[in-house]
């Protein structure tokens, strides 16, 4: 009989233990702020830590005190200030450092607030390397300084400042690895609390963000009046708001809201909302549209109060509410959107008939264009299924975005890539558990101007869309991030736009809802020929020139490469940019941008307009020579 194996580990009392707040929190600082990230993506952690300091303050304004909140942000360093009551002078480092310790807990004192677990500002300071915390209130101050949650001053002393909390932090560069703030994530941000909060003034770093619309201000916008079928639709309601229209553009579009949350996974006040605007119109017109038909380029934003929320997580990102308010009695989130939209879009259609018929045009249009595609669909999907039995274009990873269970399906990410050299190097070096690569063959097809038809006929595309499963939306999305990898030269730029155009054309949420990236890899390598263990990877001119100026000290050399392709990187070397320091740069939707007027001008038949711009901005740099000895 075989000797049983005994585990090397021992378990036992010393295997248990127990940590304090801080120390849980920088343990395991997924559980309090989702992903860590370097700020290249909106929901990585720096903009949760900045997010929870700010649901503070503006939990405060709902409340009714304070109507201005000014923010301060640099590549490192957050400074917000705002102008209501204070903490109260005895508790200001209780409220930062002691767990479970908040207002937020006295229903009396904040209702139908973000935050309630009395968590958000202690993970900030505990994952912060510099946080200061300071209240005003009634002629004194008391502040208090942490560093990684550890109290190192504090003061308490006479002031002649308005009341309010001054909170100022730096995220610790030890977590988030190098890390800096966009402007363009935190004026979303920014925005999306002035449209929640009618009146609020927010001042960061010296512009003004107010909104006195609402959510209509929102769609307002995002989409220009003449790119929507009819005069955006705007209800309001106790604890309620909604603002929705059509467009021309494929896909839907949804911005959903709790508390003034921004809800990015939706949850079930989004899919009340969706499930309510199809039986309201079905009902309406006394017809049996598909739902599809009825949603098709909708676009909406929905926003909803409720007294003690329940989230899917703590970055409260998926509403899992299952009533308006604690009280048994209270109506369910679904049935009070229900009704909401069944009384009030109902009257909204019968007393405006321009938009009504507006309305009804634009379903019959999707029914058309959905029936017109049923057939090459059919074949396109078909020949797909097949194709992903031995698919040569995708090496795909083993965690999906849809796996919830999985701790690193928000880092699943799909390069794509130009020609098998590229994808070669990619495949060799990357993590088979979260990263897959799409090998393009070529440059794609220009897809501006036309219709969805070519997703399916053009058997590139088709295959892309299958292996990211967005034929029917983004809720089945199979990776986080979908990274367009070509190389710095003038065809990769081309396939790179041509890329964009492809994605924005037929797959604009995808853009809008932050995953798409662009991937930077090193321009140069600069390295002591003698000993490779010196070597510096650089991006820009001016990282080689300080990687020659450290490694040329004391008189040596250095020699410099200028990659021109990824194919030219070796795997090894490749892994090193593709891992946890890996660089992306965002496709952002700026808040004015309007899609189609993009396209036209990029992709478009205007090549004088395009000429000019080129000969008007055009660089001249000196050639770089492959291998240089310095």
């Amino acid at each position: 009989m075989a000797e049983q194996v005994k585990s090397p580990v021992q378990y036992n009392e010393d295997s248990i233990r127990s940590l304090d707040w801080r120390e849980h929190i920088r343990l395991r600082p997924g559980m309090y702020i989702g992903k860590l990230g370097d700020g290249s993506a909106a929901d990585d952690g720096i903009y949760v830590l900045l997010k929870e300091i700010i649901d503070n303050s503006i939990d405060e304004h709902v409340m009714g005190n304070g109507k201005v909140i000014d923010i301060k942000v640099t590549d490192h360093r957050i400074e917000v200030r705002d102008y209501g009551r204070g903490i109260p002078l005895g508790k200001v480092v209780e409220v930062v450092s002691k767990i479970n310790t908040g207002g937020k807990y006295d229903s009396g004192a904040f209702q139908k607030s973000v935050g309630l677990n009395g968590v958000g500002t202690k993970a900030v300071n505990a994952l912060s390397g510099f946080f200061r915390i300071q209240s005003f209130r009634d002629g004194r101050t008391v502040w208090a300084e942490f560093d990684r949650g550890v109290l190192v001053r504090e003061g308490d002393e006479e002031t002649n400042q308005r009341n309010g909390t001054l909170s100022v932090f730096e995220p610790d560069d030890t977590v988030f690895k190098n890390y800096h703030y966009r402007g363009q994530f935190v004026s979303d941000m920014l925005w999306n609390y002035c449209y929640l909060n009618a009146g609020l003034i927010m001042n960061f770093n010296g512009q003004k963000f107010v909104s006195q619309n609402g959510l209509l201000d929102l769609l307002r916008s995002k989409h220009k009046e003449e790119e929507l079928r009819y005069p955006i639709i705007h209800l309001k309601g106790a604890d309620i708001e909604l603002a929705l229209s059509h467009g021309s553009q494929y896909g839907e579009e949804y911005h959903s809201f709790v508390n003034g949350q921004y809800t990015t996974q939706g949850g079930t006040h989004q899919n009340a909302l969706k499930e309510a605007f199809v039986k309201t119109i079905r009902d309406h017109f006394g017809k049996d549209y598909d739902a599809a038909d009825i949603r098709a380029s909708i676009v909406a934003a929905i926003s909803v109060r409720v007294q003690e929320p329940v989230f899917e997580s703590q970055t409260k990102t998926k509403l899992g509410s299952v009533n308006m308010a604690p009280d048994e009695n209270a109506p369910s989130v679904r049935s009070f959107v229900m009704d909401f939209l069944k009384d009030r879009l109902d009257d909204f259609l019968h007393m405006n008939p321009a938009v009504k018929d507006a309305l009804k045009r634009r379903i019959e249009q999707s029914e058309r264009e959905r029936k017109e595609l049923a057939g090459i669909k059919k074949l396109a999907n078909e020949r797909a299924k097949k194709a992903s039995l031995h698919n040569k274009k995708l090496r795909d990873c083993r965690i999906h975005l849809p796996d919830l269970k999985a701790e690193e399906r928000l880092n699943t990410t799909l390069f794509i890539t130009e020609g098998d050299s590229a994808s070669g190097s990619i495949t060799k070096s990357r993590n088979v558990q979260t990263q897959a690569v799409f090998s393009l063959r070529g440059k794609p097809l220009n897809c501006f101007g036309l219709t969805k038809k070519v997703v399916y006929e053009n058997e590139e595309f088709n295959l892309l869309q299958h292996a990211l499963d967005i034929e029917e939306g983004l809720e089945n999305l199979r990776y986080n991030r979908i990274v367009i990898a070509t190389d710095a030269d003038v065809d990769g730029m081309h396939i790179r736009l041509l890329m964009l155009t492809f994605f924005l054309q037929f797959f604009p949420d995808l853009v809008r809802n932050g995953h798409l990236y662009i991937l930077e890899t090193p321009l140069f390598r600069v390295r002591n020929p003698k000993n490779h263990k010196e070597t510096a990877y650089c991006y820009s001119e001016e990282e080689k020139q300080s990687a020659i100026d450290k490694l040329t000290k004391g008189g040596k050399k250095v020699e410099i490469t200028r990659f021109k392709g990824l194919g030219e990187i070796s795997p090894d070397e490749f892994g090193l940019f593709i891992g946890e320091d890996m660089r992306l740069e965002p496709v952002i939707m700026e808040k004015d941008a309007s899609v189609s007027k993009l396209l036209s001008y990029y992709m478009g038949k205007n090549t004088p307009d395009r000429q000019r711009f080129i000969i008007d901005n055009l660089r001249i740099e000196k050639d770089i020579e492959d291998v240089a000895l310095v």
